[in-house]
């Protein structure tokens, strides 16, 4: 039998949990990674020439993934 009329099937619930999770962690690494850029620009020295461009470029891509997740939830959530 179909799931007509709005029906969803159980493991939605969860999935909505899972994104929402994967959501706040992608969050956090991003907040994360951005504070350490920061703070090795704001420092300088061997470990901001070294690094300061590699965790801007961690920054963008969990930025991007992030809002990859954002999404997914969102348009889950719609459906």
């Amino acid at each position: 039998m179909g799931m007509g009329g709005g029906a969803r099937p159980r493991y939605m619930g969860s999935m909505n949990g899972l994104l929402f999770f994967l959501l706040i962690a992608a969050m956090l690494a991003t907040f994360g990674v951005l504070a350490m850029g920061l703070v090795a620009m704001a420092r300088g020295g061997e470990f901001n020439a070294k690094y300061g461009n590699r965790l801007m470029w961690w920054r963008v891509r969990l930025q991007l993934l992030a809002l990859v997740l954002f999404a997914l939830a969102f348009f889950s959530a719609a459906a």
